[in-house]
């Protein structure tokens, strides 16, 4: 490997005893397990038995569709999922132990999934975009032993991100590559056969999830088997998905919307048909519904939006496509009304978060509630509060803070007990974030939020985290990062600088940013410079009157 461009960065390392991975998560209480196993709710099942009943059931049906003439029919991604995990295993890598997924949409994303799941092993599910910041932080608080990347994507190279994330995480141990592996392992390479897998305790932690960011970096959302299968059936059952659906993963299949909501997991507890596209521009997603009869998918507003005008000038046959979810972000009404004329869809609005609570309009609703709300709770069981400042609940109509708990809603963030203090009230409440109205029927509208974030394009961006990296850029004071109104994303990204000197240029700030490993998507789309930053009463950056300045 002499002279090989990962060479500097790649090292032996030594293995430490494992992290227990239960230290720091936080179980639901037992007498609300209990509850929630005598109701229905929780049926003990593990996740990764959604996959092996759908093969009983449907050995022959097609699974996973693609650009190949034939497609993997269910009997033959179960074996390829048991064969993952026995590779897995043969590696040295336990039962419980964390594994980091950063793959991009595409069809191993599932054999590899459900081996994980299979062997007791814990996938941390990270986006594409990611980066060192975001992916070297996430390795240490989960403990990963192992991690999964692609070879490239576009002109990025993952490999030379897990070469950097490696020299500085010792527990690391494996990097393993789908495509070309450089100097790390083949991913392709390590599937085995072999007699018998562990008994997975469906209590125990399923998977992880990256929350999108409220305050500083990224928190650990670790749920259940018991609570994620809950949420991808119970998903497929409000959204009447069936063995004819075909379900397209447009968004980053490692979020919680496309994967569970219900998703690629709700479309294999329903034994339907599921593709992969990993650029969702009409072009291309129009062109993957039209081959592969596509009947249900996910986006976020923005797309939504450029689906609808798109319709003029692509010539796609969108007619096999019948319900198109939207969610990650609130969906403006006059979009609302624009998608059906358009797509000859029925729209579903769905407001939810990795954290549990999820939220859809239904097929009998009303096209004012479909156009006008997020949806109703999935769950009977979903306990909804909405408070004012002072934790009070106010009446149907006026505006507070959406508290949650329920079946699927975790009781809090894995290793993170001081944040937890402040994200969870004392009987077990999520704190959202979330300012919303609730009408009698129990649809909720989505008026805001409190926390400082960002939500551009369907990506929360923690403006403390992005403040705390601007604040190293020399001659920077101070840094205030804002939402600025934006029609196509909803919010792009403002960061209002106090500098010593002059202010530097946007290309400068986000060369930097870029260089400190910070996913793309948290780049700054507008700078502006201040002599002072405007306070509130207490102190505080006023956000409000930044955003109003510029």
């Amino acid at each position: 490997m002499q002279g090989h461009p990962y060479q500097q960065e790649v090292r032996a390392v030594t293995s430490t005893a494992p992290a227990d991975h239960r230290d720091g998560f936080v179980p639901f209480p037992a007498d609300l397990a209990e509850r929630y196993r005598r109701e229905g709710y929780w049926a003990g099942r593990p996740l990764g038995e959604l996959l092996r009943d759908a093969a009983r059931q449907w050995p022959a049906r097609p699974a996973l569709l693609s650009d190949q003439p034939a497609a993997t029919t269910y009997a033959e991604l179960d074996h390829a999922a048991d064969r993952m995990a026995h590779g897995f295993l043969a590696l040295g890598v336990h039962p419980g132990d964390r594994v980091v997924l950063q793959l991009p949409n595409t069809p191993e994303f599932l054999p590899l999934l459900f081996g994980l799941l299979r062997a007791g092993i814990i996938p941390v599910l990270t986006l594409p975009a990611h980066r060192r910041a975001e992916i070297e932080h996430l390795t240490r608080l989960s403990n990963a032993v192992a991690y999964v990347i692609a070879d490239r994507l576009g002109d990025f190279d993952y490999r030379t991100l897990a070469a950097e994330v490696r020299a500085h995480v010792p527990d690391l141990r494996h990097v393993l590559v789908l495509g070309d592996p450089g100097p790390f392992t083949d991913l392709n390479s390590i599937p085995a056969d072999g007699d018998s897998l562990p008994e997975v305790d469906a209590s125990d932690i399923a998977l992880m999830l990256v929350s999108g960011g409220t305050t500083g970096l990224p928190k650990l959302i670790a749920r259940t088997h018991d609570d994620y299968v809950y949420n991808a059936t119970a998903s497929a059952e409000v959204c009447e998905l069936g063995p004819e659906d075909v379900y397209l993963a447009t968004l980053p299949v490692a979020h919680n919307f496309p994967l569970a909501c219900p998703g690629v997991l709700g479309t294999v507890a329903t034994g339907g048909s599921m593709a992969f596209v990993t650029d969702p521009s009409p072009e291309s997603a129009f062109a993957a519904i039209e081959r592969h009869r596509v009947t249900v998918t996910a986006v976020v507003p923005p797309l939504a939006q450029l689906w609808c005008a798109a319709v003029e000038w692509e010539d796609a046959d969108l007619s096999s496509l019948r319900l198109l979810q939207v969610g990650g972000a609130k969906l403006a009404e006059v979009n609302a009304r624009e998608v059906a004329p358009a797509l000859g869809v029925r729209l579903q609005q769905v407001f939810g978060m990795a954290e549990g609570l999820l939220n859809y309009t239904r097929a009998e609703d009303s096209d004012d509630l479909v156009c006008t709300t997020q949806g109703r709770p999935l769950a009977p069981a979903d306990e909804v509060r909405v408070v004012d400042e002072q934790g009070r609940d106010v009446a149907d109509g006026e505006e507070g803070e959406l508290l949650t708990r329920g079946p699927y809603t975790l009781r809090g963030y894995y290793r993170a007990p001081e944040h937890n203090a402040r994200a969870f009230t004392p009987d077990g409440f999520y704190r959202s974030g979330d300012l919303v109205r609730r009408l009698p029927s129990g649809h909720l509208i989505v008026s805001g939020r409190i926390k400082d974030v960002i939500n551009r394009g369907g990506e929360n961006i923690s403006c403390d985290e992005l403040e705390e990296h601007l604040l190293a850029y020399p001659g920077v004071r101070h840094a205030a990062a804002v939402g600025l109104p934006d029609p196509g994303l909803g919010e792009k990204v403002g960061v209002v600088l106090v500098t010593e000197g002059e202010l530097p240029s946007l290309p400068d700030i986000k060369a930097f940013l870029t260089d400190r490993g910070l996913a793309t998507y948290k780049l700054p789309d507008m700078l502006r410079q201040a002599d002072s930053l405007p306070v509130t009463a207490v102190g505080k950056i006023d956000k409000k009157a930044l955003a109003a300045r510029h």
